[in-house]
């Protein structure tokens, strides 16, 4: 699809066979009126390094600015993400994709492209595929705030603001702040992961019993997932990503990023930046505030009672955030 192209256009010429995209459309009852919605959605698969890469666009009619999401893991899938699609209600197109190897997407054969690099230059050819050479805003979730601030390092002409959430740029910092999350658990709970971690019997039914507890404060402070958040965690268990370049779980970190670090370079990110974390998250505020004392300028914004997912844990309040930033540096 063109970059140039008017929505509007999009709109009136749906039906064309010629299109290669399928572009929904929405009725919504507003008053006991029908009206369609601001927004269409449009998704399938882009070609991205020969592999088939899944993507969900929310396009806004009258689009004020396109933002484009990565999701976290590594390993998951965009699902979680979801909320923010609420975003194009106000004129914010939100382009939602599975990195390689997540969720509806291919997987390289070979595994040494499981790289934070390899998914920096994916998320480039994709942008230039379906964004094209318009700058957009870019936001990254938990392991997807790392690939965003490493894409950042690398492409900050092509943004106009950058936003990270929960999300971090040293991987053993995070991982020394978990271990003291760790230790604050409830005394069996904290035996629980120290004792079946140190021997690696992470099936063990204690240690799943104390995993969950852990995400329960620091993941998502909630009684039951959401239906969107369930298909993230269960693509993660099913694909290849999340067990090589993660490990186990959330705070046993010993796949190939595990010694990750770029907070030395993040200093060279002079675009907008926003920072966002739950005052209980397990990227902690102490990571956000690393990212934050580094990036000129940038702000950071702490979510009181949220953990990790705080997109789901105070919906409103963090899209009100998001929105604007972005309409703040458009």
């Amino acid at each position: 699809m063109s970059s140039t192209r008017n929505m509007r256009d999009l709109w009136e010429d749906r039906n064309n066979p010629t299109n290669n995209f399928k572009f929904r459309y929405m009725r919504l009852w507003v008053f006991g009126e029908e009206k369609m919605s601001s927004y269409g959605i449009e998704e399938g698969f882009r070609k991205v390094k020969g592999l088939k890469i899944y993507y969900k666009l929310f396009k806004a009619i009258d689009e004020k600015a396109v933002l484009m999401t990565m999701h976290g893991g590594p390993g998951m899938s965009h699902d979680y993400l979801l909320p923010l699609s609420d975003l194009a209600e106000s004129g914010i197109s939100v382009l939602f994709y599975d990195q390689f190897g997540c969720g509806r997407s291919e997987e390289p054969a070979d595994q040494s492209k499981f790289t934070i690099d390899y998914g920096v230059e994916e998320a480039h050819d994709l942008a230039m595929d379906l964004i094209g050479m318009r700058k957009f805003f870019l936001m990254g979730s938990s392991y997807g705030g790392a690939l965003a601030l490493a894409y950042a390092v690398r492409y900050q002409e092509n943004l106009k603001g950058l936003i990270i959430s929960g999300g971090l740029s040293s991987v053993p910092l995070t991982v020394r702040e978990m271990q003291r999350l760790i230790e604050n658990l409830e005394p069996w709970a904290r035996d629980a992961i120290r004792r079946y971690g140190d021997s690696g019997d992470f099936g063990n039914p204690e240690y799943q019993r104390a995993t969950q507890l852990f995400y329960r404060k620091h993941l998502i402070r909630m009684d039951r997932y959401p239906d969107d958040v369930s298909r993230s965690l269960e693509y993660g268990e099913k694909r290849n990503v999340y067990r090589v370049m993660n490990g186990p779980n959330e705070f046993t970190i010993t796949g190939t990023i595990s010694d990750w670090d770029i907070t030395s370079e993040i200093a060279k990110i002079k675009v907008p930046t926003l920072i966002t974390v739950g005052e209980y998250d397990e990227v902690t505020p102490m990571v956000a505030n690393v990212i934050n004392q580094r990036i000129d300028g940038s702000k950071l914004r702490v979510f009181e009672g949220c953990s990790h997912l705080t997109m789901w844990e105070d919906r409103d309040g963090y899209n009100r955030e998001l929105l604007k930033f972005i309409e703040g540096n458009i």
